[in-house]
């Protein structure tokens, strides 16, 4: 199974994982130059930015440990954009998802609400 493959069923999961704790899918892999987020979903309280890393269980490297400052920069930035877009008044929130699946078997999800904040950039929502 292509890595790409592995990926979008890491973030179907999550997309379950959501929708089960009450979350409205928004959007999936909204793009913008310099920067994606892999899925935007709302309750009544936050909009919710999700980085999904999907691994095989013998991985050397965490899901969570992949989403290095860097990363963090472009998915804040790509989220202004859309808020920019889609003006809400829900309190933003970024997490990150960590999907275990060797290319047939589901072993765990993982999940990091408010795995990173804003502080130290100059954004403002």
């Amino acid at each position: 199974m292509e890595n790409s493959e592995t990926g979008k069923i890491g973030e179907e999961l999550t997309c379950r994982y959501l929708i089960k704790y009450g979350f409205q899918i928004l959007k999936r892999n909204f793009r913008i130059r310099g920067g994606e987020i892999d899925i935007i979903a709302a309750n009544s309280d936050y909009l919710v930015f999700v980085e999904v890393k999907t691994r095989r269980p013998d991985s050397l490297s965490s899901g969570f440990s992949a989403v290095t400052k860097r990363k963090q920069r472009l998915i804040i930035k790509a989220a202004a954009e859309y808020c920019k877009r889609n003006p809400t008044m829900l309190q933003p929130r970024f997490d990150i998802a960590q999907v275990i699946f060797d290319g047939k078997k589901f072993y765990s999800l993982d999940y990091i609400k408010n795995a990173f904040d804003t502080t130290g950039y100059n954004i403002i929502f």
